[in-house]
């Protein structure tokens, strides 16, 4: 029924997926309890000011806790966290082993002996050593190697606005990020990259900015240069494919004709296994170069859709300029978001009772069953955060939606990225919702699944790790084509107003019915766009922009596939398609009737949208 039913653009507009926009409400009041009762019973005091290894609160007098050593003094002068061994960290547990006490100042240059402890003590008055050792016992007491800091002491100096002395030092940089990052797999080459990060970091600005510049260039001129993209694409293909079956076929031929008399029996058999090896390789390169050039003989006419999808494109950011800076307020959303997210974290870091354990030392815990908000406040950090993003996606594809099917361009509304929020906040906040908690349930067990590979690194045997692997793997593959027919979901909804269900029904009806020229976009556009990238000197920056023109070009896809299917140029069904998009409908039909495939329906002259001559004239 959802093939057969009609496409109404821009109308019969109604709320979409209420109860889901319901529980995401109720969802974030979760969050919000959670950031209410961490403040509440966090005590901010801990982590503005940071507290010891005995639960005094540094800058301010304490009460003495029951049963616990070195609790309840006075700490007015003392407003600093400092550790003794600052890069000892408990990488699975994400915290710092070491005893921290409060002190008066941090020490802004290397202390190397116990000396230079002792004198760092006497001229600032700031103890670097335990409680219970005096600064005139650090050079004389058999405990100060025990009670004193690690040598040598680190230069360090206290992070504004939370009091704790950090090292200044760029390796202990390195440690504290591997603490807070699970899923690394080699931390030494984290540790090389934060160096070189922190050593380079002017340089490293400077080229963000100008990939910044470079990427807006692009997404401009893309559309002049889409077709010279493409025969570099088939170039590239066709001498890549044919050099790697040629240099196989030709490492065969010399392995088979090398002398073989004077090899020992070993050598020979592993003569004879490389051989085989480079046979089963060239003869499989051989089958996926034909199948390649079949698949380029199939798909070549649809290339030229691609090209027209381009050039159509940078139309849509001439006529709406505003889509350029959509990266910039979801990366400030998300921004602000994590903000946000990390402080309610670090306060429920502090949350709970006093509780001294095996080393004697406090740690607050909460028991009972608010110790499980940490497994909501991850879920919330990644369902709102995908929240964000299809947000994203939905404004995008309503402005998209608004240019495509305004007949005359020369009447669009004001600002259609304006209008497409203030759609999206009216009625589809429910569908995104729903579409951002789909890709949630997959996301979830797929970290979940990292995190223990990562803690089972080196443990278990081949047969585990390869079926972690593998279930990592799809759900990763799942997750990607979610977020696909989500993103095209989100389109039907700009389109129709259904909810989002529906919406995915209609979306993957029609890319099934397209699904040739579907892949066609997915590999020629997306290679085209992965070479924009490699031109700009910073990738990541790069990405968030020419991801937008992605976007953009995949729901103009989704429109023109609509608008071809219930439209056909006669009067009254006249088309919503540009007039390059029309050109190459018209094309189509040509190569089909000389063909001998076109009837007289087929033959019929397309009509130009109105406006369309004159746009063209001042592009």
């Amino acid at each position: 029924q959802s093939s057969k039913r009609e496409w109404k653009p821009l109308e019969d507009r109604s709320c979409t997926d209420i109860p889901w926009l319901l529980l995401f409400i109720l969802f974030c009041i979760g969050m919000g309890f959670i950031c209410g009762f961490s403040v509440a019973t966090g005590a901010a005091a801990r982590l503005v000011s940071g507290y010891d290894s005995y639960g005094n609160i540094c800058g301010q007098k304490n009460a003495k806790l029951e049963a616990i050593p070195n609790s309840g003094m006075d700490h007015t002068h003392r407003k600093y966290v400092f550790f003794l061994d600052p890069c000892n960290l408990d990488l699975i547990n994400r915290k710092i082993k070491s005893v921290a006490l409060c002190v008066a100042a941090c020490p802004r240059q290397e202390l190397k002996t116990l000396s230079d402890v002792q004198k760092f003590a006497e001229i600032n008055g700031s103890a670097l050593c335990s409680y219970s050792l005096k600064p005139s016992e650090y050079t004389t007491s058999s405990k100060a190697p025990v009670l004193c800091p690690k040598l040598p002491v680190p230069a360090s100096a206290p992070i504004p606005f939370f009091h704790r002395c950090a090292p200044v030092n760029i390796s202990c940089y390195a440690k504290f990020a591997e603490a807070l990052i699970t899923f690394v797999s080699d931390n030494s080459v984290l540790h090389r990259l934060i160096s070189g990060v922190m050593t380079s970091k002017e340089i490293i600005l400077g080229l963000c900015l100008l990939s910044l510049v470079l990427s807006m260039i692009l997404m401009v001129i893309i559309r002049y240069i889409s077709r010279i993209l493409v025969w570099i694409l088939t170039i590239l293909v066709i001498l890549g494919s044919l050099g790697g079956t040629g240099v196989l076929w030709w490492l065969y031929a010399k392995q088979r004709k090398s002398p073989k008399e004077a090899v020992i029996p070993e050598q020979l058999q592993i003569a004879e296994d490389n051989l085989r090896a480079l046979l089963i390789y060239a003869i499989a390169a051989t089958v996926f170069t034909v199948i390649l050039f079949l698949i380029m003989l199939v798909m070549r006419k649809r290339v030229a859709l691609t090209i027209a999808l381009f050039h159509v494109a940078g139309k849509v950011f001439i006529h709406l300029p505003l889509l350029v800076f959509q990266p910039f307020w979801t990366f400030f959303a998300l921004v602000l978001f994590w903000v946000y997210w990390i402080m309610t974290l670090l306060f429920l870091g502090t949350t709970g009772s006093a509780v001294q354990n095996d080393q004697g030392f406090v740690e607050f815990r909460v028991s009972g069953p608010l110790q499980y908000m940490w497994w909501y406040h991850v879920v919330g950090l990644i369902w709102i955060s995908e929240f964000i993003l299809a947000c994203q996606q939905m404004t995008v594809a309503g402005a998209v939606v608004t240019y495509y099917f305004t007949r005359d361009k020369r009447n669009l509304p004001f600002a259609p990225i304006l209008a497409s929020v203030n759609r999206l906040i009216r009625y589809h906040l429910g569908t995104v919702a729903k579409g951002s908690f789909i890709i949630t349930l997959v996301k979830i067990p797929r970290m979940i699944l990292m995190y223990i590979h990562s803690q089972l690194k080196g443990k278990e045997n081949a047969c585990a790790r390869c079926v972690l692997k593998s279930c990592i793997c799809c759900l990763w593959c799942l997750e990607k084509c979610l977020n696909y027919l989500n993103q095209n979901a989100y389109t039907a909804t700009a389109i129709n107003s259904t909810n989002f269900c529906t919406s995915a029904k209609d979306a993957f009806v029609i890319l099934v019915e397209n699904a040739l020229r579907v892949a066609a976009i997915n590999t020629v556009g997306d290679f085209m766009l992965f070479l924009g990238k490699v031109l700009i000197v910073c990738s990541t920056v790069a990405h968030c922009f020419l991801s937008i023109y992605e976007m953009v070009v995949d729901v103009l896809f989704l429109c023109f596939a609509i608008d071809t299917k219930y439209n056909d140029g006669s009067p009254g069904r006249e088309f919503y398609m540009d007039k390059v998009l029309m050109e190459f409908v018209e094309n189509s039909r040509k190569a089909m009737k000389e063909a001998g495939k076109g009837g007289v329906a087929d033959a019929r002259e397309l009509k130009p949208m109105v406006g369309g001559d004159e746009e063209e004239k001042l592009l």
